[in-house]
């Protein structure tokens, strides 16, 4: 008997209708990994830099009870700040990857949406984003702060994102935003900066923050930011309409228990409805072990667990909520 999307498995924990943040590299990100992944201190992780395809995908969804995903676009990482001087190519590399990421998303209508990405500093992001206007396929934007060299207490880069936040907006796209910078400080600063004067560019878009406000894993910086949200939230819980938190490897082995108690807190006061399953994948390279093992390590009771798994982002398209589970 086929399972709607959403409903609790017969046996074990709540399944997870749908996971929120998603990659695959496109053949023409894949052949620019070696340049890119130089440029990092410790090179790329090897889940990352492997090719994967949308099939391994599927199979890890399908694996895992997941019915449909949100494919995250890479193609922002050819116009990364870390690439000095840009690769001559780099306007085309981006492209062909948000071409590979609708394409997925059209071939699989009933699993996938598609995020394409830009680098909002730069001179193709307003032109790129408005390529996809109207792609039924194409359900939003991420961008990537930390790869595109954004810093939230630079005027000029806070103006560039703002629009593109209003362009997004305008195309009625959707938008997941990797928050964090480099800042060794980054935190509440950040946030209730990007809040009072970014996130006000997206009208009624919906907006998905990233690793709750951090980069994966659990950190001081990461608690700081998300607690200005609640701060933010606490004072207008309008705002819970339209911006949600994926919690996409936000807590690992390494994270503390005191951490892992204290980002609990921080979603009780948000409210669980705002945080949305996600996993990060390929870097959560088995998704069944991440959400049957990885996931209930945080301390979230088992009724606060199943609303979790089953929380499902405004963004997601009548084709993919309609479905039947695998």
């Amino acid at each position: 008997m086929a399972l709607a999307v959403g409903a609790p498995a017969s046996t074990g924990p709540r399944r997870v209708a749908v996971d929120h943040h998603l990659h695959v590299h496109s053949p023409a990100i894949v052949g620019f990994l070696p340049r890119f992944c130089k440029t990092l201190p410790d090179g790329c992780d090897p889940e990352f830099a492997n090719r994967k395809t949308v099939d391994d995908l599927l199979a890890q969804m399908d694996a895992a009870g997941v019915r449909g995903g949100a494919l995250l676009s890479t193609g922002y990482l050819a116009e990364s700040a870390f690439v000095d001087p840009a690769d001559p190519a780099h306007a085309a590399i981006l492209h062909d990857a948000n071409v590979f990421t609708e394409q997925a998303a059209r071939t699989h209508p009933d699993r996938l949406m598609a995020f394409v990405s830009v680098n909002p500093l730069t001179p193709t992001a307003l032109p790129e984003l408005a390529r996809w206007k109207g792609d039924p396929f194409v359900t939003g934007v991420k961008l990537h702060l930390t790869n595109s060299g954004v810093d939230l207490r630079n005027p000029e880069h806070v103006r560039k994102l703002a629009a593109v936040f209003r362009a997004a907006a305008a195309d009625r796209f959707a938008i997941v935003i990797h928050m964090r910078g480099e800042r060794a400080d980054y935190g509440a600063q950040d946030a209730r900066i990007f809040l009072r004067d970014v996130l006000p560019a997206a009208g009624n878009a919906t907006v998905q923050i990233a690793h709750a406000g951090g980069w994966g894993g659990l950190d001081a910086g990461t608690l700081g930011a998300l607690g200005a949200f609640a701060d933010a939230i606490r004072a207008k819980p309008a705002l819970r309409r339209t911006l949600y938190f994926d919690l996409a490897g936000v807590w690992d082995k390494d994270s503390s228990p005191a951490d892992m108690a204290q980002l609990v807190l921080l979603i009780r006061r948000i409210g669980l409805r705002q945080f949305l399953p996600a996993s990060d994948w390929p870097f959560a390279p088995d998704l069944t072990a991440y959400y049957g093992k990885d996931y209930p390590r945080l301390p979230l009771t088992g009724a606060e667990w199943s609303t979790i798994r089953g929380n499902v982002a405004p963004y997601v398209p009548a084709r993919i909520r309609r479905s039947p589970a695998g």
